[in-house]
């Protein structure tokens, strides 16, 4: 396959799923418009490495892996820091309880260390399958399934075992 057909099978898968993109962006940063930039800098690596890409059955774990890589790398370098818009804090204020049970949830999510919150964003907000997720993360099947199992057992433990 050429360089170009490359380019235009990304460039329209791109296009095709950019609500996952984000998505999946903004559930690292919390942040509309840094989720954008994380984006668009995913997409900038993405073709700048298109070369890299050898198979092009796997595009997709392959760019979650460079958006998961960048959202990752910019909350370290802004030493984990969220910022959350208005409309979204008043959508976790208390209204109900589900309200707070949710809040509950993606808090216990944010404070999980970046590989199982990697895992369990792939797995459940993502709905990708476990070999998928071992491909985007670049761990083994067994390991991606073990740290998987670690990090809802701390989810328990944290948010409490009826919830989850």
């Amino acid at each position: 396959m050429t360089k170009k057909e490359k380019f235009k099978l990304v460039e329209a898968f791109i296009i095709e799923n950019r609500e996952a993109h984000y998505r999946l962006a903004y559930s690292y940063v919390k942040n509309k418009e840094t989720a954008l930039d994380i984006v668009q800098d995913s997409i900038v690596k993405a073709l700048n490495s298109i070369d890299k890409l050898d198979e092009i059955t796997y595009l997709k774990t392959w760019f979650y892996r460079i958006i998961v890589n960048t959202a990752i790398d910019f909350i370290r370098k802004h030493q984990r820091i969220s910022l959350m818009e208005d409309e979204i804090l008043d959508f976790y204020l208390p209204n109900s309880v589900d309200q707070i049970t949710d809040f509950d949830l993606q808090e216990a999510i944010d404070q999980l260390p970046p590989t199982y919150k990697t895992l369990i964003i792939l797995r459940f907000f993502e709905d990708l399958k476990i070999d998928e997720i071992a491909e985007v993360t670049g761990l083994n099947v067994n390991t991606t399934k073990t740290r998987l199992y670690r990090a809802l057992k701390i989810l328990r433990i944290e948010v409490g075992e009826d919830f989850l």
